[in-house]
């Protein structure tokens, strides 16, 4: 919450599509993030002209870096066993094992 954001504006992440508080900017980037990041999903050239009209083109690269490697760690961080540090308002996956390192419990094995 360093950077302003508040609690509750957090907490409609999830439903940003019908919430009122995200400006078209953070929809857009949202839009973005998930055309990005979800399989199936291809970022479209509608989709990008208008993010171009609300960002300039290194604005642009670093959104698509961060998005890029938020989905980068969602991928190497359950492969090595890295749990959530709580610092996401997600709730944990039942289906998830807990506890387990592969680095870890492979090292312990040798």
């Amino acid at each position: 919450m360093q950077a302003g954001a508040d609690e509750a504006k957090i907490a409609e992440v999830p439903t940003w599509r019908e919430s009122a508080r995200f400006s078209s900017l953070e929809r857009a980037a949202f839009e973005y993030a998930e055309a990005m990041t979800i399989t199936g999903q291809r970022v479209t050239d509608e989709l990008f002209a208008r993010l171009r009209s609300l960002l300039d083109e290194s604005q642009i690269v670093e959104l698509s870096a961060a998005v890029a490697l938020e989905n980068f760690r969602s991928k190497l961080n359950p492969a090595l066993g890295i749990e959530a540090q709580g610092f996401c308002v997600i709730p944990k996956r039942e289906s998830a094992p807990a506890g387990r390192n592969p680095m870890i419990d492979s090292a312990s094995q040798g």
